[in-house]
């Protein structure tokens, strides 16, 4: 038998990996593909934070305490700080199953099942398992090809299972689940407090400058015409309308409107922490429905909740993004295999083996039971 050298082509596993995300440096960051709104997050967050740094900063640390400007940038570097790391990692995508598995499961389904008449609906391909003396129904994913962990649920915008699903955002452009869900709540309490100190001292501001030369006139001498700012802002059309307002009116308007939805949306996801539940289960009524079905992973403890959600340990990864595959780059042409009577031993353990590689790459199942 003579040895043929075949080249192969290295290269990582996110290059190859189903659904709807881009990946950037070299499988380090992941996010959706529609970042439209992502950009839109940061723009008002550091364009606002810019505005209040170079005009309201320097009077007020001045007339009041030089301490006011330093916390703010640290408050802003936190909130960005807790943008991106919802933004580029990994919400808990759970990986589809390989054709092998897919194939065992669909034996396993059709063994449970027995043969269905023609014309007549297959029954649900659902599962039972037991959750703090509670029975919890795992349901099947037609496109990943598994049956979803406990909370898990399929996200239609990036085309993924994600563990402990919340909801998908658009905002931070990625979705929000089990590996991210506490820096999402962080970003989003830092940034209610980050709004309301801009807002506050905007205020602060302009009645400290009111008192020497009244409302109007403090807001037609509010800077607006310096020549450092187009060096400060690098968008011409940003630049023109500051100017034809003002950067205090500006802040104050952008503040005025930001502040109720996000105050809002960090008291409704208190609420869903103390009582350890996710939007999603809240939106379908997983646990208030008719039924009046008790939430098996609330602790009835809000302090134990919040302690689960928010101190709990950090999973990590289970898609191995950045491993290595190996590819023929010349595949050889394939050979018929030759007649023989003798049964090959690796195709009877086979279907076993699809069944304890699907166990070990979806542990979330059983850490339950």
């Amino acid at each position: 038998m003579s040895a043929v050298m075949v080249a192969k082509k290295v290269s990582r596993k996110w290059e190859k990996l189903p659904g709807k995300n881009t990946f950037c440096c070299d499988g380090r960051v992941m996010m959706a593909r529609q970042k439209g709104v992502f950009y839109l997050t940061l723009f008002l967050i550091v364009g606002t934070c810019a505005l209040f740094f170079a005009f309201e900063c320097p009077y007020l640390a001045v007339h009041l305490s030089p301490a006011i400007p330093v916390f703010a940038v640290v408050l802003f570097l936190f909130v960005m700080a807790m943008l991106l790391r919802t933004s580029f990692s990994d919400p808990g995508v759970l990986p589809r199953a390989l054709p092998e598995e897919a194939t065992f499961i669909e034996m396993e389904i059709e063994a449970a099942n027995g043969n269905v008449p023609a014309g007549q609906r297959p029954p649900p391909r659902i599962r039972n398992v037991q959750i703090n003396n509670q029975i919890v129904k795992l349901k099947y994913c037609y496109t990943c090809k598994i049956f979803r962990p406990p909370r898990a649920s399929h996200c239609g915008i990036c085309d993924n299972c994600v563990e402990r699903f919340d909801h998908h955002c658009p905002w931070v452009g990625n979705c929000v689940g089990k590996r991210n869900y506490r820096y999402f709540y962080l970003f989003t309490l830092s940034l209610s407090l980050l709004t309301i100190y801009i807002f506050t001292f905007d205020i602060v501001h302009v009645v400290l400058r009111s008192v020497d030369s009244g409302f109007v006139n403090t807001i037609k001498e509010t800077p607006g015409t310096y020549p450092l700012i187009p060096a400060l802002l690098w968008l011409p059309l940003l630049w023109l309308f500051i100017s034809l307002t003002r950067p205090t009116v500006l802040e104050v308007l952008v503040c005025f409107f930001t502040l109720w939805s996000v105050v809002g949306l960090t008291g409704f996801h208190t609420y869903l922490i103390s009582l350890n539940q996710t939007t999603n289960e809240d939106i379908k009524g997983s646990w208030s429905g008719k039924n009046r079905v008790q939430n098996p992973y609330s602790h009835r403890n809000i302090i134990k909740n919040c302690c689960e959600v928010l101190c709990g340990p950090v999973y990590p990864s289970v898609l191995d993004r950045r491993g290595v595959t190996a590819e023929n780059s010349n595949p050889p042409v394939p050979v018929p295999p030759a007649k023989t009577n003798n049964p090959d031993p690796q195709n009877t353990v086979r279907m076993l083996r699809c069944s304890a590689t699907f166990l070990c790459r979806s542990p979330t199942v059983f850490t339950y039971l």
